[in-house]
């Protein structure tokens, strides 16, 4: 359930403020009051958790000036003012410097709980969207979103930061699932870019007609700007790249050479599916091929992560169970080495949905986790045939799932891991040093 959002009423009257908050608060509102519009400047910032409520005549600073002040902070701050019988006009001019809208007094109470939910949910939308550009733009916590020490993934992560500080464009193959676009908003990130634009485009999602306009210009009389002109400077990621018809790769051949070296705008390309029996290299131009895997990215298959397959599976089910509030399914030693074998067609993409179904299974208490994996597989014998391994990497893997979802549930509690394990100090320590595992992590 969303948490509930704050509303600050502002008002120089007490009574008004009262019967503002209370009428607010029955409605599920988190309300705070303030007697001028002075006080609550000092508690209300650019990303205060909610909207305002405010009357227009109040002594010191009034509310015209008081919402001129809110645009400067924050200009998608929902702010709802408060009007007496003949400040119409005023209200309108409070609509133009940027008032959510306005209620004149007396007004209905109703009507005010219908404009709070419409400006909270306004809101909730606007943090939502800024918090995502944030972590888009934190090459940090985006390279924490790539989950798991497996070899090919450290060494995906080591691509990743080596061409991220590069200035030439990229290349990005691999197989459908496996996080292509996080890769791109990951180099885009943590590269001297980061901040510019980052601009995304699905060449497979438009009509060639449509498409060489939206990319390259020139567009309708006031329509968008084309996406070449929006990504100036930052970069512009072009999945599908190989739906790119022969005319538009030269197109974008072009632009790429026009741009000269350092590029002012960086080109990713995605690939998301080659032609049946055909390479990516074979799919595009030569030219533009070699222009664009100077700098290349090929990401693993899932089925390639090896004990990565569990912990992402850990993580995804525990996201779920806490969404669905529900306890997350322990997975068997048996369960384990299936999820290790299946062959994971789908990729990441296919493990979140099994993680989802897993959790929806447990919580009506029937089904398997070996019943998802053959329902994912028209081909059910093919489910869990890939190359065997050695026991002792199956009960390795096993076996770290194990302490990592124990200490997981635990929060680090060296004591309660031990119990439900049944290990003594000694043996936990140097497990958890074996699999890199620190307490640190689950506090």
């Amino acid at each position: 359930m969303a948490r509930a959002m704050k509303v600050a009423i502002v008002d120089d009257e007490l009574d008004m403020r009262q019967s503002i908050s209370q009428w607010l608060a029955l409605s599920g509102f988190d309300t705070e009051s303030y007697a001028s519009a002075e006080e609550a400047l000092k508690s209300i910032g650019a990303d205060f958790p909610g909207i305002v409520v405010s009357d227009i005549k109040m002594p010191g600073m009034d509310g015209m000036a008081f919402l001129k002040k809110l645009m400067s902070i924050d200009s998608s701050l929902p702010v709802i003012m408060i009007t007496g019988h003949g400040d119409v006009p005023m209200a309108v001019e409070a609509m133009r410097v940027g008032a959510f809208d306005f209620m004149e007094k007396p007004f209905n109470p109703d009507r005010m709980t219908e404009l709070a939910k419409k400006a909270t949910q306004t809101r909730r939308v606007a943090l939502d969207n800024r918090a995502l550009r944030r972590e888009l733009a934190d090459g940090t916590t985006l390279m924490k979103k790539l989950i798991g020490q497996s070899a090919a993934l450290e060494r995906l992560k080591e691509d990743i930061l080596d061409l991220g500080q590069a200035d030439g464009h990229v290349l990005i193959d691999g197989e459908t699932g496996t996080g292509k676009t996080l890769v791109a908003h990951a180099l885009h990130a943590v590269g001297p870019r980061a901040g510019k634009k980052f601009v995304v485009v699905s060449c497979a999602a438009y009509a060639e007609d449509m498409l060489g306009p939206r990319l390259f210009g020139p567009m309708p009389e006031g329509g968008q700007i084309p996406l070449v002109e929006e990504a100036r400077g930052g970069t512009l990621v072009l999945e599908d790249v190989e739906a790119l018809s022969h005319a538009l790769q030269s197109r974008l051949l072009t632009f790429i050479t026009d741009q000269g070296n350092p590029p002012e705008t960086r080109i990713i390309g995605i690939c998301n599916e080659h032609e049946q029996g055909r390479t990516l290299e074979q799919s595009l131009r030569s030219d533009l091929y070699y222009r664009l895997s100077a700098l290349k990215i090929v990401l693993p298959p899932l089925r390639a992560r090896g004990e990565d397959i569990l912990t992402l599976f850990a993580r995804m089910t525990e996201g779920f169970a806490e969404e669905y509030g529900c306890e997350a399914p322990q997975v068997t030693a048996q369960e384990a080495a299936q999820l290790l074998q299946a062959p994971w067609p789908g990729n990441v993409r296919q493990l979140i949905n099994v993680a989802e179904r897993a959790v929806l299974q447990n919580r009506r208490g029937s089904g398997s986790i070996a019943s998802l994996l053959m329902a994912d597989d028209e081909d059910t014998s093919t489910t869990i045939t890939t190359e065997g391994k050695p026991l002792k990497e199956y009960v390795e893997s096993f076996e770290k799932m194990l302490i990592d979802n124990t200490m997981r549930r635990h929060k680090g509690s060296i004591a309660a891991v031990m119990d439900e394990l049944c290990l003594p100090r000694r043996t936990l320590n140097e497990k958890m040093a074996k699999y890199g595992l620190t307490r640190q992590d689950y506090l």
